[in-house]
């Protein structure tokens, strides 16, 4: 039973938010954890809540379908960034200019299901 969680707005740019989610893809859920809370990225902290998230969802989802859980059991199966709104802000410059600073923000979503047992299938 997958689980999902998302988080929006952001205020990390999409292209190192994607660095840090690329670490964790297909990964054992709880190891993901541990890889994002000693990562240096600044985009570790928010990346590592959303995954916390999706645990917990994935525990309250097979609590309501009265299913064993196990949290060692959960892969990191999707996780993706996509870009959201981008704050425009305006610095002073010289001579009277101003030039423009854009505040990129991200949505993260991080899918974690059971893994798959190959063991029975491929013959």
């Amino acid at each position: 039973m997958e689980a999902k969680a998302q988080v929006r707005f952001i205020r990390v740019t999409p292209q190192k938010a994607r660095r840090v989610v690329d670490l964790i893809r297909g990964k054992q859920a709880t190891e993901a954890v541990a890889v994002l809370k000693f990562a240096p990225q600044a985009a570790s902290e928010p990346i590592r809540k959303v995954v916390e998230s999706a645990i917990a969802n994935a525990r309250v989802k097979a609590d309501r379908a009265s299913v064993a859980f196990d949290e060692q059991q959960l892969v990191v199966t999707a996780a993706f960034v996509d870009e959201g709104p981008t704050l425009k802000r305006f610095r002073p410059r010289a001579q009277g200019r101003a030039s423009q600073i854009l505040k990129r923000t991200s949505h993260i979503t991080v899918v974690v299901a059971p893994r798959e047992d190959t063991k029975g299938r491929a013959r």
